[in-house]
């Protein structure tokens, strides 16, 4: 048990469900489940799921999934943001009674507490009425409440002084530790961890099946939401720049369904960029090759979702990963691409794990010459190019969960001594 809890409630948006999976919340949510169960804690993940899927659902061991808000996803097929005002409503109206009915409650009649952690702008009024209803029947001291915040998205939507009475407030690194700050929040930092089975890399038969498909060519990647946070006219930019050197790269993307991705691939045109769209079934392994094989674009918007082993696969397969965002709370991409053993592309914002040049490339700016400047430097150095992978790898073994759950475990000891 971490710091005397026998049972553990996480409430998100996110979760394992694809439907559910649209950014890194779902990941972190997902792994940390397992990591609890892991560690012999009893864990409820409660996120709103697939409307297709069992409302509840055993996941590993220890771990029980329950989906939430399936009748309103119902009408809402699109994946788990879409009606999302609706299920914000909804998941505060009917989750707090089942955690207070269903988890504190036991664990009170047995004398164990709950760990209660609560994700994101979308569940802060959930912890607050978990609070209201331990306090009101005298369970309070039976839990340990947590929100976690991962981005400064809905902020304005939050009532601080509730949750903070509420809650003690977590977030995943330094940089989004002050940005809590400049609002007068406390924040204790714990950082996101990975999954130990990333450390043994992606299948090696998938691996030589993309770097076939590349054909040679210089191949970097792109993944994430279409946002102009992501630094997306950066790396358009900087393959310009490549190609003017006479490198002549391919940069893969895989975005989202935003709007933003319109004015990235028309930033690329106006750029003199070729771009071509791919629309495969990213769960076909063959088709994938194959089609890649085919690309002669220089901007490849790949329309599939992949596997993690196909897209870990890829991280090793190209010659860097671009997760150079502009502003980024911590940057999960950045480290799952070095557990996988491939090279990472990172901002300066929320990437405490980053060290220039030693484990990772990392960009200071929005300039795409900085980007380009970096990535060939190191295309003509390949030793050094290997000793970062090597050396991100290594970083990656220092942030698998069960190493941030014992920092979690410290930072709940001073929790608990804090007065309710």
């Amino acid at each position: 048990m971490i710091a005397g809890h026998k049972y553990a409630a996480l409430l998100s948006f996110e979760g394992p469900d694809r439907y559910s999976s649209v950014g890194g919340l779902g990941t972190r949510v997902t792994a940390l489940a397992k990591a609890l169960g892991e560690a012999e804690i009893e864990t409820e993940l409660s996120f709103v799921g697939d409307p297709r899927l069992p409302a509840v659902e055993t996941f590993a061991p220890n771990v029980t999934l329950r989906r939430w808000c399936q009748w309103i996803s119902a009408y809402h097929p699109r994946d788990v943001y879409d009606g999302e005002a609706g299920k914000v409503d909804d998941f505060r109206e009917l989750v707090p009674r089942f955690v207070a009915d269903g988890i504190v409650t036991k664990a009170h009649a047995e004398g164990e507490r709950v760990l209660i952690v609560a994700e994101e702008w979308q569940t802060a009024g959930a912890a607050i009425l978990i609070d209201a209803l331990l306090h009101a029947r005298g369970m309070r001291q039976s839990a340990t409440i947590l929100w976690n915040a991962n981005n400064t998205y809905g902020f304005e939507g939050i009532d601080w002084l509730a949750l903070q009475r509420a809650a003690a407030i977590t977030t995943v690194s330094k940089y989004m530790k002050f940005e809590l700050a400049r609002l007068g929040v406390p924040a204790l930092v714990i950082p996101n961890g990975i999954d130990e089975s990333l450390l043994d890399g992606p299948p090696s038969e998938t691996i030589a099946c993309l770097r076939a498909a590349l054909r040679g060519r210089p191949a970097l990647l792109k993944v994430g939401r279409f946002d102009p946070d992501k630094n997306w006219l950066q790396a358009i930019d900087a393959i310009v720049e490549l190609n003017d050197a006479g490198m002549q790269p391919q940069l893969i993307v895989r975005g989202g369904r935003e709007p933003y991705g319109e004015t990235v691939f028309e930033h690329a045109r106006l750029r003199g960029l070729r771009v071509e769209r791919l629309e495969i079934d990213g769960d076909d392994l063959g088709a994938v090759c194959v089609a890649l094989s085919t690309c002669t674009g220089d901007v490849i918007d790949l329309r599939a979702f992949l596997p993690e082993s196909t897209l870990y696969a890829l991280y090793v397969a190209c010659d860097a990963v671009l997760a150079n965002s502009g502003k980024e709370p911590f940057g999960l991409v950045g480290l799952e691409v070095m557990a996988s053993g491939g090279l990472a592309v990172c901002g300066s914002t929320g990437e405490d794990y980053a060290e220039p040049f030693v484990n990772a490339i990392v960009c200071d700016g929005e300039d795409g010459r900085e980007l380009a400047t970096y990535l060939e430097a190191i295309a003509r150095d390949p030793n050094r190019a290997e000793q970062m992978r090597q050396a991100g790898y290594t970083t990656a073994t220092r942030y698998l969960w069960a190493n941030v759950l014992e920092t979690l475990a410290f930072k709940l000891e001073y929790i608990r001594a804090r007065p309710l």
